[in-house]
């Protein structure tokens, strides 16, 4: 398997965990993972990191945008700007590509989605979070013959950061 992909229930940990597997881990990783942005305790959206340091906003309450989650606003330029570059990079330079998250959010832009398949049929690494929830091209991911799926839960977290360290020896 050259991707392994974690999907679960919002809040079970999946970003923690593969911040932790990153930090253990002795691979040259390039990608992004996605963090919430809070205000006085409430959840106002979410941001972009990309392994290599550039921040941008993928949401937020105060977006005004056609595409939307819930609440939230979706910047898709931010999106592929930042995190489908940060892909494309990883692709080029890095051992191990890391995209967190394969989400309703990121799946409004064509360009993330052929970042994600482009990820997915090299010969790197891809470890990443994929959305619990069905949707089309998820769904396609999660089936791809390349992908190891595992869901996260609170319970099998050891089992799941000594699973994918293996995976990645």
């Amino acid at each position: 398997m050259t991707g392994c992909l974690l999907t679960g229930s919002p809040g079970v940990g999946k970003t923690t965990l593969i911040t932790e597997v990153l930090s253990k881990a002795n691979k040259q990783a390039g990608g992004f993972y996605t963090q919430e942005i809070r205000s006085g305790g409430v959840r106002q959206g979410f941001k972009i990191i990309t392994l290599d340091g550039t921040e941008a906003v993928l949401a937020h309450v105060a977006i005004n945008s056609p595409h939307r989650v819930g609440k939230y606003g979706v910047d898709i330029k931010n999106l592929e700007n930042v995190a489908v570059a940060a892909i494309h990079r990883a692709i080029e330079q890095s051992d191990l590509i890391v995209i967190d998250e394969i989400g309703k959010m990121e799946l409004f832009s064509p360009l993330f989605k052929e970042a994600v398949l482009k990820a997915i049929d090299s010969s790197k690494k891809v470890l990443g979070t994929i959305m619990l929830k069905p949707n089309p091209f998820a769904d396609a991911i999660k089936h791809h013959p390349a992908v190891d799926i595992i869901v996260l839960t609170r319970d099998n977290r050891n089992e799941v950061v000594a699973h994918i360290l293996d995976w990645l020896k």
